[in-house]
């Protein structure tokens, strides 16, 4: 940070300019006096424990040699982190060069520590406090840690870097001799370089998809917007993050606010470009954030991060952002790696002093609510403008008919949406093995009770559902079933089986009226079957894929050889929402996925096969006590059933 905005909303101290060499008045070195941070790095974090200061830099290059391992995130992976890191500049301060603090962090980087998947690091400029050449030597000599590895990363120059009188057609300085473009082409997420070398944009895959990440000089001249837009242009599908010396500032509380300067880049570059969605500065503190409406409607998420006013100067600190694009949510932490290895155990011998200080162990991680936060962002919904998801295109049924396809129902071939099923309609069997369906209905039932629906699960083959209006009154509702002598009545599938159906519950999906209807069950009681036991119900039927009162998927059936039954329960589902279950039994056990995933409650008792009275199955009806007992609430797409086990890749939505 250097100098001091007049928005009444800042909590900046006051303090006086940098000259055009970056050397500081006097006042800076009174207000950091009046801190207790001057001198923090002539002494040791504990008595004796640990001595820092330029006598530490040839350890740290020596530790930086044998850091870390040849950087290979996952690209593909859902879950990725972006690593910033704000204002260093207290560890690079003319004799007061500090550069192990940097290292740990850029170790921690290059670990893969855990699961964090780390892709990217993004410096958020004032690298160094006065932009002299031999603190630019200090830290060129860290970097190469991330050099040495191949890993991705940007640098962008603060005021102290450059000074605060200039833009980014300045000319020569220490810093661009240091962060040459020859070195940023090193990195394999180099895009391009403006003309002047200060602004560099870095293209990253991660999370299956493409980034684009800005990294601009602390002022942008009018060259330097244009340069910027352009490379946006350019990349029309790219998500775009925006980092920056200076965007924002925050009050106490955290909220953010644009500065001056931030204002100019939000009217120039931000606004007017729906891809960019998050913007990152440090420069101000304390750190905080807003969210702002661009031109398009659409929330960009504002950032500022700079911990230079705490204990060691930050301590090279980082923010973590941790993409999680299966739960639409980004997890922002906030911690030092630097004190995390002094405070690890291993660095601890018998007897020893803790090496980490009072002050320090503040540092470790910081939890409050401006540091520690998660950002919900519906990835696809706020790309869609410019880089829309396509929808997957229906597949031929033949595609479906994998070997073993006993029955294969869709419905995608009938009416206008919301047009009756005729009552003569037949459903045909594409598997062509005969295990057609027809429509059946209660007495008493007027109306339209099963409907044709365009409504359909992203991932389903046909484009196409029956919506089923039962409502907890078996005299009225219909379903379907199979023809009579249909060869899948009498099937026992003893040698294994896959049962797969996608289908939709309805908001206003009542456990009372609506619990234990089944998407596919079969006539018959167990009593007929002569199944018994205590562990069963006579009247039930015989094989039935049902919803409980409390969403909960059951697959309840009589295996061949026990006189029970064998159960897989699944969780409660959310409402309102496609979903697509498999039940696969490899002739030994049988386990319940939706989804693709696998359920909790899959039974280890061996179930073989199926019992069969020959009877007809049920599609949206379920039987109980030789009469139809409920009706499906809620849309049926694509069925099918296939006499042997299939793989996770071999479902129908794979």
């Amino acid at each position: 940070m250097d100098h001091v905005h007049e928005d009444p909303h800042c909590q900046c101290p006051r303090t006086a300019e940098f000259d055009s060499s970056g050397l500081a008045a006097a006042g800076r070195r009174a207000f950091l006096r009046n801190a207790g941070l001057l001198g923090a790095g002539a002494t040791a974090l504990a008595s004796g424990a640990t001595v820092f200061g330029p006598a530490a830099s040839a350890a740290a290059a020596s530790s930086a040699s044998s850091a870390g391992t040849t950087w290979r995130p996952d690209p593909d992976n859902p879950v990725f982190t972006l690593v910033v890191m704000p204002d260093t500049q207290y560890l690079f301060d003319e004799d007061r060069i500090h550069p192990a603090p940097l290292a740990a962090s850029f170790r921690h980087v290059l670990s893969g520590d855990g699961d964090d998947n780390t892709v990217f690091l993004a410096h958020l400029g004032d690298i160094t406090q006065n932009g002299q050449a031999r603190e630019f030597t200090a830290v060129s000599s860290v970097f190469e840690m991330l050099d040495r590895k191949g890993a991705a990363y940007s640098v962008l120059a603060g005021n102290h870097d450059v000074g605060s009188g200039s833009t980014d057609q300045r000319g020569s300085t220490p810093y661009l001799s240091t962060f040459t473009k020859a070195r940023a082409a090193k990195s394999a997420t180099f895009g391009g370089a403006s003309p002047d070398g200060y602004n560099t944009f870095h293209v990253f895959r991660a999370g299956g998809r493409q980034w684009l990440l800005l990294a601009l000089d602390w002022r942008l001249s009018p060259a330097g917007f244009a340069w910027a837009n352009k490379v946006i242009k350019d990349h029309p599908k790219l998500p775009v993050i925006v980092t920056t010396h200076e965007i924002a500032y925050a009050d106490d509380a955290g909220k953010a606010y644009l500065s001056d300067y931030g204002q100019q880049l939000w009217d120039g570059l931000i606004k007017d470009n729906d891809q960019v969605f998050l913007t990152l500065n440090g420069h101000y503190w304390p750190p905080g954030s807003t969210t702002l409406s661009n031109a398009a409607g659409h929330d960009v998420h504002v950032h500022i991060t700079n911990y230079q006013d705490r204990y060691y100067g930050g301590a090279a600190m980082i923010r973590t952002y941790r993409f999680d694009l299966r739960r639409n949510t980004i997890d922002v932490s906030t911690f030092a790696p630097w004190i995390r290895e002094l405070a690890d155990a291993r660095h601890h011998g018998p007897g020893r002093q803790d090496p980490v200080n009072e002050l320090a162990g503040q540092e470790i991680e910081l939890t409050s609510a401006v540091d520690r936060f998660s950002v919900p962002i519906d990835f696809d919904q706020r790309f869609s403008g410019f880089a829309p998801v396509p929808a997957r295109a229906a597949r031929p049924a033949n595609k479906m008919l994998v070997r073993g396809t006993v029955a294969y129902w869709r419905f995608d071939y009938g009416g206008a949406e919301g047009g009756a099923l005729g009552d003569q309609q037949v459903i045909w069997d594409l598997s062509g093995k005969g295990n057609d369906l027809v429509k059946e209905l209660a007495p008493g039932t007027s109306g339209s009770p099963l409907a044709w629906s365009t409504e359909h699960h992203p991932d389903q083959p046909g484009h196409g559902s029956l919506r089923f209006t039962g409502q907890g009154d078996p005299t009225r509702g219909a379903w379907l079933q199979t023809v009579p002598n249909a060869p899948l009545n009498a099937a026992t599938f003893e040698h294994g089986y896959t049962f797969e159906a996608f289908f939709k519950l309805p908001a206003d999906w009542d456990s009372s009226q609506n619990a234990w209807s089944a998407l596919l069950s079969r006539w018959g009681m167990s009593s007929e079957a002569g199944k018994t036991g205590s562990n069963i119900d006579p009247q039930e039927p015989i094989a039935t894929l049902s919803l409980s009162g409390g969403r909960e998927l059951q697959w309840c059936v009589y295996p061949l050889n026990q006189s029970g039954s064998s159960t897989n329960w699944g969780h409660e589902l959310p409402l309102d929402k496609w979903w697509h279950v498999a039940v696969v039994n490899d002739g030994r056990l049988t386990r319940m996925y939706v989804d693709g995933c696998e359920l909790a409650r899959n039974p280890s008792t061996p179930a073989v096969g199926l019992t069969t009275l020959n009877h007809a199955w049920l599609l949206g009806g379920y039987e109980y006590a030789g009469t139809i007992n409920q009706v499906h609430n809620g849309w049926i797409g694509d069925v099918r059933i296939v006499d042997r086990p299939l793989r996770i890749d071999e479902f129908m939505n794979a």
